[in-house]
C-alpha cells in the first residue's frame, strides 16, 4: 500500500479485500482442513522422507574400492603372491565400502537393508571392474606383447570343461550328437560360452557382495539421524 491505493473504495468506503477463512491456517485462527481420510488437517504438505542412503557417497567409495580389486586381480596374473590379496580384498569388498561409508557419513543410517543395497551395488562395479581388466589384459596380451599363454589357458579351461560335460553325459547314456560336438568348435559358441560364464560370475559376485553388505550392516547397525 506504498503507492497510495486504499484498501477501501473511495467513494463509499467498502472494504475491497477479503480474506477467505479456508485460506487460513489453523494458527490464525482458520477452521482445520479435512484430508481425504477424513482426520483434521493443517492444509501444509508433509515434509519428505529422509533419504536412506546417500548414493553419491555409496557409488564413490563402491567404485574406489571396485578399482582397487581390479588393479590387484590384474597384478595377481603377473604376481602369484598377490593372489590372495587379490581374493581377500574381493571378498570383503562390502565390508570395505560400508566402513569407508561410515567414514564419510558418521550420521548415516546403517542397517542390514542398507548394507544389502550398497553390497548389490558394490558386487556390479566389481563385476564390471573386473570384466573390464580382464578384456584388456588380454588384448595386450595378445595385440601387445604378442603372447599366446591367454588363449592357450583359455583353450585349456574349455577343453576341461568340455571333457567334464561329455563324461557327465556319457555317465547317464545321454548321447552326444555330432552336430553338438561341432558347433562346440565355432568361435560362435565360444563367445556365447564366455558371456554366460561372465554372467554367471557377476551374479556370484553381485550375491556375495549382497550376503557381505548384509552382515557389515548388521554389525554396524546404528538408529542415528538419517542423512
Amino acid at each position: 500500500m506504498g503507492s497510495g491505493e486504499s484498501p477501501f473504495c473511495p467513494h463509499c468506503g467498502t472494504p475491497q479485500l477479503f480474506l477467505a477463512m479456508e485460506n487460513q491456517s489453523v494458527e490464525t485462527g482458520g477452521e482445520p482442513a479435512i484430508a481425504a481420510d477424513g482426520k483434521p488437517s493443517t492444509g501444509a504438505l508433509p515434509p519428505p522422507r529422509p533419504q536412506q542412503v546417500d548414493w553419491k557417497t555409496a557409488m564413490r567409495c563402491a567404485l574406489l574400492v571396485a578399482a582397487i580389486g581390479s588393479v590387484l586381480h590384474l597384478a595377481s596374473l603377473r604376481v602369484d603372491q598377490l593372489s590372495p590379496v587379490s581374493v581377500l580384498w574381493i571378498l570383503s569388498a562390502s565390508l570395505i565400502t560400508l566402513g569407508l561409508y561410515r567414514r564419510q557419513r558418521p550420521a548415516a543410517w546403517i542397517d542390514a537393508r542398507v548394507g544389502v543395497r550398497i553390497g548389490l551395488v558394490v558386487g556390479l562395479c566389481l563385476a564390471l571392474g573386473l570384466g573390464a581388466t580382464m578384456a584388456g589384459w588380454a588384448l595386450v596380451a595378445r595385440y601387445g606383447l604378442h603372447s599366446g599363454s591367454f588363449d592357450a589357458q583359455r583353450a585349456a579351461q574349455f577343453a576341461e570343461a568340455q571333457k567334464m560335460a561329455q563324461e557327465w553325459m556319457a555317465a547317464r547314456s545321454m548321447p552326444v550328437a555330432p552336430e553338438m560336438l561341432a558347433l562346440e568348435k565355432t568361435p560362435e559358441y565360444r563367445a556365447w560360452y564366455e558371456l554366460c560364464g561372465a554372467a554367471f560370475g557377476a551374479a556370484c559376485l553381485m550375491g556375495m557382495s549382497a550376503v557381505g553388505g548384509a552382515f557389515a550392516g548388521l554389525l554396524r547397525t546404528r538408529r542415528g539421524p538419517a542423512i
